[in-house]
């Protein structure tokens, strides 16, 4: 599994994708599985990486990570799952970040301004 996840180009290393399916962040089939679950053609795979969800078909198997385009060709991605991710980035894109205006540490000012807030 976790080699799979890493040959399909979800993480970046294999240590990466371990600890995922470790966590629950990657499942086989609707289960928790181990690392060195076998993967086969025709399994579902979700797999959560931060506030995203995949979920995938596998129609490939590779034991080695080569180029992206040949990354894509082992798997396919459902439209339920590919509409649910294009919201969340339409809806992230839509929402301003609160700390995306704080840039370093806090002037003198800021820190002034900071201790008659919390009354320091």
């Amino acid at each position: 599994m976790d080699k799979w996840l890493w040959a399909a180009r979800f993480f970046k290393t294999r240590s990466l994708a371990a600890q995922a399916v470790e966590g629950g962040k990657a499942k086989l089939n609707q289960q928790r599985v181990k690392p060195a679950k076998e993967v086969h053609v025709g399994d579902v795979v979700e797999i959560q990486i931060g506030n995203y969800t995949w979920e995938i078909t596998v129609l490939g198997l590779s034991a080695r990570r080569g180029p992206a385009e040949a990354a894509r060709m082992l798997y396919t991605e459902s439209a339920e799952s590919q509409e649910r991710r294009q919201a969340q980035i339409a809806v992230r894109s839509i929402q301003v970040e609160p700390a995306a205006q704080i840039h370093g540490r806090p002037t003198k000012r800021d820190r002034r301004r900071l201790g008659r807030f919390t009354g320091g």
